[in-house]
């Protein structure tokens, strides 16, 4: 399992876990697991088009993953977003049901693309993925502020001048940076569970978005090291094995988070907490 052919596959995981815990806490404090769910479905067709032209599909899937983010956020300008978001994943999918119909077989990098292959990340493609998740990371971490307070007191945001739909839309072209990061490792239709079960899971546990956001890494890492040690094992698709797992993290998350709650006793009415009280904190020295 510790094989040096292995080492590009822990290697790979550990940087795709930590992407995918901070830019899933954002996806899940600001309900877009549906972007989050479409961007890599969609973005899949991208992939499929550079194979029939003979490119690098992970060139595909980062160009299809940036033109989704754009269509969803431009398409909910004047409209619903779910809507818009619908549209954006139906038009993609489209674009690859017809590139997909121009070849005779399902070639074995796109099934992989589908479902996850950690086990066949080569070295070259270590430096591209490692590249974009720093830029996801840093990204946030510049963008950490308007995003927390577009989130909890979008009020308060737009008097600082803080636009919210500009904010959406760099938001999604992040998550169109972590799609191109995740996708080769854990697969277009799973990306999700390990972008939404391990910071959901983490939010469970805690109220503090600097430590929920730690927890969400900690927690994404246990989930994608236990899937490779189980894909090694038992040789299923690792896509499953993180379904699998991200959905046990939160339902675990949520089962400690009720039984907190049977555990503290209700406060008198009059010692209420106060709104302004209840607020989370924005500053990371506050955590």
């Amino acid at each position: 399992m510790f094989a040096p052919f292995m080492m590009n596959a822990w290697i790979t995981a550990t940087i795709v876990a930590v992407v995918a815990g901070v830019v899933g806490y954002f996806v899940v404090l600001r309900g877009s697991a549906f972007p989050a769910h479409a961007i890599p479905k969609g973005a899949f067709a991208g992939a499929a088009g550079a194979s029939l032209l003979g490119v690098s599909t992970l060139g595909g899937l980062a160009v299809f993953s940036l033109l989704g983010a754009v269509g969803i956020g431009t398409l909910g300008r004047r409209g619903r977003g779910d809507v818009a978001t619908a549209l954006t994943l139906v038009m993609m999918l489209a674009l690859g049901a017809a590139f997909l119909s121009q070849t005779t077989e399902y070639e074995a990098e796109i099934y992989s693309l589908l479902f996850g292959e950690v086990l066949g990340v080569s070295s070259i493609q270590i430096l591209p993925v490692a590249a974009l998740a720093v830029a996801c990371v840093v990204v946030i971490a510049i963008m950490y502020r308007p995003l927390m307070l577009s989130c909890i007191v979008p009020e308060i945001a737009e008097a600082r001048g803080i636009r919210p739909r500009r904010i959406e839309i760099a938001f999604l072209l992040v998550i169109a940076l972590a799609t191109t990061v995740t996708v080769p490792v854990v697969g277009a239709l799973l990306i999700f569970s390990l972008m939404i079960g391990p910071p959901a899971a983490a939010r469970s546990l805690t109220s503090r978005p600097v430590l929920a956001m730690a927890l969400s890494v900690v927690i994404a890492l246990i989930t994608v090291w236990a899937a490779i040690a189980a894909d090694y094992l038992y040789n299923w698709p690792i896509g499953f094995f993180v379904g699998a797992f991200g959905a046990l993290s939160y339902g675990l998350g949520r089962a400690w988070a009720a039984r907190r709650r049977r555990a503290v006793p209700a406060a008198p009415a009059g010692l209420a907490a106060s709104p302004i009280d209840s607020k989370v904190s924005l500053s990371p020295a506050g955590n």
